[in-house]
């Protein structure tokens, strides 16, 4: 929006040019965002706690998370905000993959919304029911996957990449990339949501995740950069390094909030529609496999909560002791606080290892 405005006034005000550069677009998106997180975080707060609108916390958990009912949530709707406000002030409204991205992060972010809403304030402690919340992922991811494929213009819009090789690409026709750009949307949703259990857990490798992923979206958009590095080429993907940036500052503005101990919860407002930026991001991008890797914490715990319940299912017994993983560790006697900085650790090495990809081929 800022965008068309500046162009403008350039004719007369020439350092105003300056902001026609992505790279100080992203740095003000960051900015931005972060702002209105830290400037309407504590009135969100305390608007949730005097509207009772309070986590409900689990007897069968961790006896250290008691302590945590009531604590407000539904936070997710401010880092929503954030990142809404700040990529429609500061990227390019003309530029497609902008408005596919923020449409699907604050639809999903709806379904999240109705779920939680559901749970805390009408308090039915089954939210929107699970085949209505994945038919609703559906509906969006599909949509997205739909608009992507029959909205690109050039074939590396559609194909495969394999990481760490040299110009090895699959073309996919239009079943197999909708397939694929529909598991990797609502899988990563859901992957990012059943990871947001403790305080600041979800939040920090969202975060570095989003930023990598900015990384790519600049270089793919840069036809000296990704000639060079040989990825995909990608004409105006270098436009979602303003929402990654949003992204960015929103998240660091709400974990000053959610930060141990939690002020506030992001709920499945926020986790749902956050993994489902990250998923489509990655699919516009084209480094499916790249988020797989990078994203690896949220991997795991979605496989620990496959595997936990098909176990029970075929044998009666249980793999962990609770599941999702965070929580296995903590019955396993660790503080919250180092099972959530191990699993920050452990996402900077994967993310490290990601953009590695962007070199080692």
């Amino acid at each position: 929006m800022l965008l068309w405005l500046i162009e403008y006034l350039s004719q007369y005000i020439s350092a105003l040019g300056a902001f026609q550069y992505l790279t100080l677009r992203a740095i003000m998106g960051v900015l931005t965002a972060l702002l209105i997180s830290l400037l309407i975080g504590p009135l969100m707060i305390r608007k949730l706690g005097q509207y009772q609108i309070g986590q409900a916390v689990r007897d069968d958990g961790p006896q250290t998370h008691l302590s945590k009912a009531g604590t407000p949530t539904m936070g997710g709707a401010l880092i929503l905000v954030a990142i809404a406000i700040s990529t429609l002030l500061w990227s390019d409204l003309s530029n497609r993959y902008v408005w596919i991205t923020l449409g699907v992060t604050l639809l999903f972010g709806a379904i999240g919304w109705v779920d939680d809403y559901r749970k805390v304030v009408e308090r039915n402690p089954r939210g929107l029911p699970g085949r209505w919340k994945y038919f609703w992922q559906s509906v969006v991811g599909l949509a997205a996957a739909v608009i992507l494929y029959y909205t690109a213009s050039l074939p590396q819009e559609t194909s495969l990449y394999v990481p760490l090789l040299k110009d090895v690409s699959l073309t996919l026709g239009p079943i197999l990339f909708v397939v694929l750009a529909y598991f990797v949307i609502v899988g990563s949703s859901n992957a990012v949501n059943l990871t947001d259990g403790l305080d600041g857990l979800a939040i920090m490798p969202t975060v570095m995740v989003g930023g990598a992923l900015g990384v790519f979206a600049y270089l793919s958009g840069h036809a000296q950069f990704s000639s060079y590095l040989l990825i995909p080429h990608l004409p105006g993907s270098g436009e979602l390094v303003v929402f990654c940036s949003a992204l960015i500052g929103a998240g660091l503005g709400f974990l000053w909030f959610n930060t141990y101990p939690a002020q506030v919860f992001m709920g499945d407002v926020g986790a749902l529609a956050l993994g489902a930026a990250l998923g489509v991001v990655a699919v516009i991008t084209r480094q499916e496999i790249v988020l797989f890797i990078m994203g690896g914490v949220f991997v795991m715990e979605t496989v620990s909560v496959i595997l936990q319940v098909a176990s029970y299912r075929l044998t009666g017994r249980r793999i962990f002791r609770m599941a999702p993983l965070h929580h296995h560790f903590e019955l396993k006697g660790w503080p919250e606080p180092r099972v959530i900085v191990r699993f920050w650790v452990i996402t900077v090495i994967l993310v490290l290892i990601g953009l590695a990809t962007l070199k080692i081929r």
